[in-house]
């Protein structure tokens, strides 16, 4: 199987930690969106997209680049974030770029999210919230999130 995990991490690092320990997993590369070319990603059966939440949103880096995306017959994918706060139902950012992945021509086969140190204001205030995270456990659930891809993808 051959994979690879584009993602944005800007602030603390925290969806950098989690696209490692996935990378680990898959055995697959991660990179900035500025460090593939799009044509690319149609050689990879699995293609993860990973992005902190920003004012509820997908990095827009992360969000450029798959909306630049031509649309194709692309092989499986898959979401992750990192965000202080749990994702609002009213406003799923990990649907809307699974949504937007699929009608690229993506088969997004799971999504997943953990929480992440966040000092976006007003939580700069305070000196932040959710520190330490992703921890041993987060990082442990992301080792199992990717085992179970590994074993979807190659069965």
């Amino acid at each position: 199987m051959k994979a690879v995990i584009v993602c944005t991490s800007v602030s603390h690092g925290n969806t950098k930690r989690i696209a490692d320990v996935m990378g680990e997993v898959l055995e697959a590369r991660v990179v900035e969106p500025e460090q593939i070319d799009a044509a690319e990603l149609a050689a990879y059966d699995l293609v993860g997209f990973g992005s902190g939440i920003y004012t509820q949103n997908i990095h827009p880096r992360l969000r450029r680049f798959a909306e630049s995306l031509p649309e194709g017959r692309y092989r499986k994918a898959f979401v992750f974030t990192t965000s202080g706060l749990p994702e609002p139902p009213f406003r799923p950012h990990t649907r809307s770029l699974a949504r937007l992945l699929e009608r690229k021509g993506f088969d997004v086969n799971d999504t997943f999210q953990c929480r992440g140190y966040d000092t976006w204001l007003p939580f700069k205030l305070v000196g932040g919230i959710r520190k330490g995270r992703p921890d041993a456990t987060d990082l442990q659930a992301a080792r199992a999130f990717a085992e179970g891809l590994r074993a979807r993808t190659l069965a």
